[in-house]
């Protein structure tokens, strides 16, 4: 029979190698607050825009995660309301990702507040706004119970299935999360971003509710990268950075589950995760500086609210490609607008056509006007 971190006589007693992190560690804070005073001086502008990038990024990979798509202009169409930025030509989101970003802001940007059992329940809540995880009704803003048999995470299909992780007893929940929180709202020494670590593992350990564990625990690892820097504005996504490397982490995760209680292992693949999620805050600036350059070039180049709405886009980065078909649905216009839009931008040297034609032709930023 397996035995679980969570079933050993010390739990939740983690040690890990300090002198063996050390390193590590330092270099990460200090590559940590290079990037962060490099944000800092950027313009107001591009700063907002920065963080709405990343934040962006943040909630749609922390859901791709766990094999769920949301719509990237209705995420940052919500996040954009939220933070009081211009969103007038963005869509609404439904009340889904509604609650996927309104946890996640509430995680960063109110980052001092004490983590309690009724602030999870009311991320949990918003995760779930129907009750249900895809087809299945689950228990929403409470802890789990192991009324269908112990929480496990297993693969496979039915009847073969491999279990990677049992969860403790549901019965035992009040106190594992008694014990968590009194250690994260703790005032101890432990870096912040070894405590973004080691709060991430022992939430997902827990496995306090039926769904939405993974990324609660994500959400609670930024609130703690955010206490790091002292600052609500997030300029990188380790969600981001964990979705490339998802298959390592969620060994990641079960190697650590199922040895002894150093986790050092752990720390160690986790710092080094972080580490290259401030590569991506470089292409998320790359594309902050290059939709700024664009529109400073075309200052005074007029553009009706449709053909900016989608230059935006391209600039962000559109999924797929643009046909004349999926600017009128977007727009809400008719073929013919759509039209227009495109042959005046073509016609202007903003916009390209893409090899093919007949129905499947598709357009993208002319190279001039893209640099």
């Amino acid at each position: 029979m397996t035995l679980y971190i969570h079933q050993l006589p010390s739990w939740p007693k983690f040690t890990w190698d300090q002198r063996r992190l050390a390193g590590q560690l330092a270099a990460v804070r200090h590559r940590q607050g290079r990037l962060i005073g490099r944000m800092q001086a950027l313009g107001f502008a591009l700063r907002k825009e920065a963080v709405l990038q990343t934040l962006t990024e943040d909630v749609l990979k922390s859901s791709e995660i766990e094999g769920e798509i949301l719509d990237k202009t209705e995420v940052r169409s919500s996040i954009a309301r939220r933070l009081g930025m211009e969103a007038a030509a963005l869509p609404p989101a439904d009340r889904h990702v509604e609650g996927v970003v309104e946890m996640m802001l509430d995680a960063t940007q109110k980052f001092r507040n004490q983590l309690t059992k009724e602030r999870l329940f009311g991320w949990h809540a918003s995760l779930f706004p129907t009750g249900r995880s895809g087809m299945r009704k689950i228990i929403v803003g409470a802890w789990r119970d192991d009324r269908s048999g112990p929480m496990q995470v297993v693969s496979g299909i039915e009847g073969r299935e491999r279990v990677h992780y049992e969860a403790p007893v549901a019965a035992g929940l009040e106190a594992e999360i008694k014990s968590f929180l009194d250690w994260f709202n703790g005032n101890d020494d432990a870096d912040p971003v070894l405590k973004a670590a080691l709060g991430h593992l022992w939430f997902v350990t827990i496995h306090p509710f039926d769904d939405g564990n993974g990324r609660i625990a994500r959400a609670i690892a930024d609130m703690s990268l955010a206490r790091s820097e002292d600052s609500p504005q997030r300029f990188y996504s380790m969600s981001a950075q964990i979705r490339l490397e998802r298959n390592t982490y969620y060994d990641m995760l079960e190697s650590t589950q199922k040895g002894d209680l150093d986790v050092t292992p752990w720390i160690e693949w986790f710092l080094g995760c972080l580490d290259r999620a401030f590569d991506g805050a470089e292409k998320t600036l790359a594309i902050v500086f290059r939709k700024a350059e664009f529109w400073k070039r075309h200052s005074a180049t007029p553009f009706n609210e449709r053909q900016r709405d989608i230059v935006n886009r391209l600039l962000d980065g559109f999924d797929g490609n643009l046909t004349s078909s999926k600017w009128a649905i977007i727009e809400k216009c008719s073929a013919d607008t759509a039209l227009r839009d495109i042959t005046d931008l073509l016609q202007r040297g903003l916009l390209q056509k893409n090899e093919g034609g007949g129905r499947s032709t598709s357009y993208s930023l002319a190279g001039d006007a893209a640099e």
